[in-house]
């Protein structure tokens, strides 16, 4: 990669952040992605209070195949769009949300962060939109 290339990667900011269906569907995001299709952690009576913050959280849903799966396929897709959005805009803003917005989209999003993070010269960011509310 040329210096001009990466110095443009540099100035576009990939933003993930979870959110809870439940609590609405977020209105200012380019690219957002279901993840209910993952193991719910909710339905854990030991990992209901806590968070996708944590690890055994995060362990039990992007350490399942499915989730491993989602990941990997999931992170090619994010690189190349963020790649096209050097040309045309700042920020990408991707959302990833679950019921709730407290275990699968937070374990999703802590886990592309770090992978993106890691793999690319794209600014990456982390919020959760949903985890503090309720857990029920």
């Amino acid at each position: 990669m040329d210096s001009q290339s990466a110095a443009s990667k540099e100035n576009v900011r990939i933003l993930l952040f979870s959110f809870g269906f439940k609590h609405g569907v977020p209105v200012d995001a380019n690219l957002l992605f279901d993840v209910r299709f993952l193991p719910n952690p909710y339905w854990q009576e030991d990992l209901r209070p806590k968070s996708g913050l944590q690890e055994e959280v995060s362990s039990y849903v992007v350490g399942s195949d499915q989730g491993r799966d989602f990941l990997e396929l999931l992170e090619p897709l994010l690189l190349l769009v963020a790649a096209g959005m050097v040309r045309n805009k700042r920020d990408l803003r991707i959302g990833i949300g679950c019921t709730g917005g407290r275990h699968r989209s937070v374990a999703v999003v802590e886990a592309l962060t770090h992978k993106l993070s890691v793999g690319s010269d794209f600014q990456v960011r982390a919020s959760h939109r949903d985890i503090d509310k309720d857990a029920s």
